[in-house]
C-alpha cells in the first residue's frame, strides 16, 4: 500500500514539473513591469500609455509604458530636453509599421512607419539581437539621437546607445537611421518581409527625411523586444 502511494506521489510531482516546463511564463507582463518600477505601478504612466495606444492601432500600451520609463530616466540624467519619443517594437513583423514617433507634449502620434531589422536578426520577425560588431543584428534598449550626415544611404541620423552591454557599441558599429529602397509596402507584399540592414534602423525613403528632422539632436529612441536581457540589464527601465 505504501509503495503504491509513493508511486502516485512521484507521478504527481513529475506531472507538475512537466506542466511548468511546457508552459513558460510570458517575459512581459504587468507584474514584471511593476517589479522594474520598485513594485509601484504609476497611474500617470498607465494613462499616458493608453492615450498613445488609442491614437494608433497595433501599439501595445505596455510597450509604450516601458518607452516612457526609458524616456523619464534619460530626462532625469539630463540627456534630453525634447518632448519626443520614438518606439520600435521588434515583436511585430517587418511587414507591419512598427516604428512610432510620439509627441509627449501634445500626445500625438506623429509617425507610424515600416522599419527594417538586421539581416542576422531574423526573416520577417526579428528574434535575435546583438551589441557586437559585424554581427549584422539589431540591438535593443535606449538610444539618444545625435547629428545628421550625408552618407552612402543619403541623409542619415547617428545614434548613441545608452544601455551598456545592450547597445552601447552602436556608434562604433555605425548603427544609424537611414533610408533604404528595400523598405516599402510593395517589397513587403512581394517578398513576405522587408529587406534587411546590417543592424541599422532602415526606413522608407519617402519618410526618412521628415522622420529624421523630427527626432534628430537629442531625442530618445526605445527599441523593444520581449527579452529578459532587456528588462534585467537596462538601467533605463528602472525607477
Amino acid at each position: 500500500m505504501r509503495l503504491e502511494i509513493n508511486v502516485i506521489l512521484v507521478v504527481i510531482f513529475i506531472g507538475i514539473g512537466t506542466m511548468f516546463l511546457t508552459q513558460p511564463t510570458p517575459l512581459i507582463n504587468d507584474k514584471l513591469i511593476s517589479a522594474k518600477q520598485g513594485g509601484v505601478l504609476s497611474s500617470d504612466l498607465d494613462k499616458e500609455a493608453r492615450q498613445f495606444s488609442n491614437e494608433t492601432k497595433n501599439l501595445d500600451p505596455k510597450v509604450v509604458k516601458l518607452g516612457l520609463i526609458a524616456y523619464n530616466n534619460a530626462l532625469k540624467k539630463g540627456l534630453t530636453q525634447q518632448k519626443v519619443l520614438t518606439i520600435v517594437d521588434y515583436s511585430k513583423p517587418s511587414t507591419e509599421p512598427r516604428l512610432w514617433v510620439l509627441n509627449l507634449k501634445t500626445h500625438q502620434v506623429m509617425f507610424n512607419e515600416l522599419v527594417a531589422h538586421g539581416k542576422q536578426s531574423g526573416e520577417n520577425y526579428a528574434v535575435s539581437f546583438s551589441n557586437q560588431p559585424s554581427s549584422n543584428k539589431s540591438s535593443l534598449g535606449t538610444y539618444l539621437t545625435t547629428v545628421t550626415y550625408d552618407g552612402k544611404h543619403g541623409y542619415s541620423l547617428k545614434l548613441e546607445g545608452l544601455d551598456k552591454g545592450l547597445n552601447d557599441k552602436a556608434a562604433s558599429r555605425a548603427v544609424v537611421i537611414h533610408s533604404a529602397e528595400y523598405v516599402s509596402a510593395e517589397v513587403a507584399k512581394e517578398n513576405g518581409r522587408l529587406g534587411r540592414s546590417e543592424g541599422c534602423l532602415a526606413l522608407n525613403p519617402a519618410v526618412t527625411k521628415p522622420v529624421i528632422d523630427t527626432i534628430k539632436n537629442g531625442t530618445v529612441v526605445f527599441a523593444y523586444y520581449p527579452s529578459s536581457d532587456l528588462l534585467n540589464h537596462s538601467n533605463y527601465l528602472k525607477i
